[in-house]
């Protein structure tokens, strides 16, 4: 296997693909509800699935009462499930339900069946008998049924509520089941299954069909799966179940750390898969994050020690085998629009609420903002008027400089005017290339002497003058310094450290990300947050190219852009909340972002996203400026992050804060993390730094 094939497995990256079933039922047809049984499952082993998920009582049909309660059915039941598992050597592993004979009772049950073998049952432990339920009519109770066994069509098995099943060679993939009813529980049974180390909770469900009930089981799934940090995956009965009182839609959904990964059609006659790849790895990492996760284990009393693991085999697959499983180009920018309007509120007013209080902290009189007509100060000026406006206060209180260097462009010092005019801000420009020209000569710098010459020092001499001004004039004037660089910019080390953009007396934009601060200003565009004036202003704003505006075009043969020196934002964004929120390797991030990227026509995109804008990435780029933000961010960055001033945290994916989200040596490297790249990838290309 060459080392591309092993990159592209989802195994890997430590992901699984599992299959939610919703078959054709019947009313009580139990072989021919095996044979939709095997039908799926054969189905599901050529998209290559490694588990596949069947109703409650999938064999033998739900909705058949006093059915149940007859030994002709379950005798019937029993040889099928011996038929099963006869044929399931080659198959995915499978969990489907059955009532099953023991002692006397039936139990309600939910069998692992996986290479050839029954591998355990477990018992529902809630049996809802209330409205138009009568389980314990038919069924007696699994909850508290531990360290049994069972007969089960000539195998004698594990029985209880007490078992885990762990794949063999693929550690992290821990799967606990559940069925219907235990979900609606205050307690559900998964909850100590995922304490005891579960990271994929299953529940088999029949669950007829009300108004509104597709949405209460959303919300259980959603919410359980965030609170156990799992997979959670939900496969209901659907259409051939009897219809006499009830009715039946067929939801199967897969949440991951209460996110959607994948969901079913509901109300429909044909079997259907639905297929959603997990990230046990992303689980696993959260989980030892959260101190409350492993808090709440030792409240338990060590969940792990009272369960049985059985292992289950693995069938090998080795090819390229996709990504079924939605992914956000931008992580911070959700695709859904009612939810990126309700994060853009959110966010924006985060910020206007954290200088608000800043500003009533100060004895100061002034706000005091650097206006580049770039993306980061227009977006700390918009926040800055509204705060004005929440307090009260003139915007004429926000004092905005202009400030043009020697490679400041018409356009943007323009727009710079034209929006602190429309705002109604105090508005001044103060020219810094003499003060510059007087720095560069008292060093000696070639570009003093008429060379043309634009180093780093040449850059970080305007750079420092702007904050040097701004600093000074907030003492002159009695107010502070708003700053203005963002999240990525602070990942890259983009910023000019101490006498610099870096510096502020309050960063109201540090934990804004590039490609969020874009639909930020979007929004309060289309939220009317300003007067059509403004609004004009803004949308041009958007369409600039971005650039620091340090170098002289002709010396560039065309604007500075900063995209063409630290990658496109897009990317780093990407890396950002992969790397830093997730922890993930960056062999599994460059596999995401080739999944996400690859090919522009597919997947979704935030609403309103320029249709120009939308582009595509293969793989051999991620990985330039993939290997170019590890290097940026571990080796060369971090020392700026570690001093950098107060600013409020925006995002759950979170923050670079030293005194929150990320804490790290000023003085560490980034040698693990690209040669961990480069053994999946290959040696590095020449970075650029």
């Amino acid at each position: 296997m060459t080392s591309l094939e092993r990159f592209l497995r989802l195994r890997s990256h430590d992901m699984v693909r599992l299959a939610a079933a919703t078959p054709k039922g019947s009313v009580g047809d139990v072989a021919a509800n095996a044979d939709q049984i095997l039908m799926l499952a054969r189905r599901a082993a050529d998209q290559t699935a490694d588990l596949v998920l069947f109703p409650e009582l999938s064999l033998s049909s739900y909705a058949i009462d006093d059915l149940h309660l007859q030994d002709a059915l379950l005798q019937r039941v029993e040889q099928e499930i011996g038929r099963i598992v006869g044929e399931s050597e080659a198959l995915p592993a499978m969990v489907i339900g059955a009532p099953v004979r023991r002692g006397g009772q039936i139990y309600n049950c939910a069998l692992m069946i996986a290479g050839g073998k029954l591998l355990g049952v477990v018992p529902k432990s809630f049996l809802p008998n209330y409205r138009e339920y009568y389980e314990k009519r038919w069924f007696a109770p699994g909850a508290g049924i531990i360290g049994q066994e069972i007969d089960v069509a000539g195998a004698c098995v594990p029985f209880g509520t007490d078992l885990l099943f762990v794949a063999q060679g693929l550690r992290d993939f821990i799967v606990h089941v559940e069925i219907c009813e235990d979900y609606w529980a205050p307690l559900p049974p998964s909850t100590m299954g995922a304490l005891a180390g579960a990271l994929v909770l299953c529940n088999l469900s029949a669950s007829n069909i009300t108004i509104g009930k597709a949405r209460d089981r959303e919300l259980l799934s959603a919410s359980q799966s965030a609170r156990c940090i799992a997979a959670y995956a939900y496969s209901a009965a659907g259409a051939g179940e009897s219809t006499t009182d009830l009715a039946w839609d067929g939801q199967a959904m897969v949440h991951e750390m209460g996110e959607l990964i994948a969901q079913s059609t509901r109300f429909d006659d044909t079997p259907e898969l639905l297929y959603a790849d997990v990230d046990l790895q992303r689980l696993r990492l959260e989980r030892m994050r959260n101190g409350t996760f492993n808090d709440s284990r030792m409240a338990a009393s060590h969940p792990d020690q009272r369960f049985r693991r059985i292992g289950f085999p693995l069938n090998a697959y080795d090819e390229d085998r996709g990504l079924h499983r939605a992914l956000r180009r931008f992580p911070f920018v959700p695709a859904d629009p009612l939810q990126l309007d309700a994060d853009c509120y959110e966010a924006f007013n985060i910020q206007v609420e954290g200088l608000v209080t800043r500003y009533r902290a100060t004895a100061g009189r002034h706000l005091v903002i650097g206006i580049s007509g770039g993306l980061d100060s227009t977006h700390a000026l918009i926040v800055a008027a509204k705060a004005c406006d929440r307090m009260g206060l003139p915007r004429s209180t926000i004092l905005g400089y202009t400030m043009p260097g020697f490679a400041t462009s018409e356009r943007t010092k323009d727009n710079a005017w034209s929006l602190m005019r429309a705002l109604g801000i105090t508005a001044e420009e103060i020219d810094i290339r003499p003060a510059a020209k007087q720095i560069l000569a008292d060093m000696q710098h070639p570009f003093a002497h008429g060379e043309p010459v634009y180093d780093v020092t040449f850059e970080n001499v305007q750079a420092g003058l702007r904050t040097d001004y701004l600093f000074r004039l907030a003492n002159h004037h009695g107010g502070f310094v708003v700053g203005t660089g963002d999240l990525s910019e602070l990942a890259l080390g983009w910023c000019t450290y101490g006498v610099g953009d870096q510096m502020s007396h309050y960063a109201v934009n540090s934990g804004i990300p590039k490609t969020l601060i874009q639909f930020l200003i979007r929004w309060s565009i289309a939220t009317n947050q300003f007067d059509e004036a403004a609004a004009v202003i803004l949308d041009d704003i958007l369409n600039t190219e971005i650039s620091p505006e340090l170098v002289p075009a002709e010396a560039q043969g065309g604007m500075q852009s900063t995209e063409d020196r630290v990658g496109p934002y897009a990317l780093n964004d990407f890396f950002l909340h992969h790397i830093v929120r997730e922890g993930l390797p960056p062999s599994k991030v460059a596999f995401l972002a080739w999944h996400a990227w690859r090919d522009k026509r597919k997947g979704s995109w935030p609403p309103a996203y320029p249709e120009a804008a939308k582009v595509s990435y293969d793989l051999a780029t991620i990985r330039h400026w993939l290997d170019n933000f590890l290097y940026r961010f571990f080796t060369i960055s971090q020392f700026k992050r570690s001093a950098m001033p107060n600013g409020p945290k925006i995002s759950a994916a979170g923050a670079l804060s030293p005194r929150g989200d990320w804490r790290a040596p000023s003085d560490g490297n980034a040698r693990v993390w690209l040669d961990e790249l480069a053994d999946a990838l290959g040696p590095a290309p020449n970075r650029s730094t």
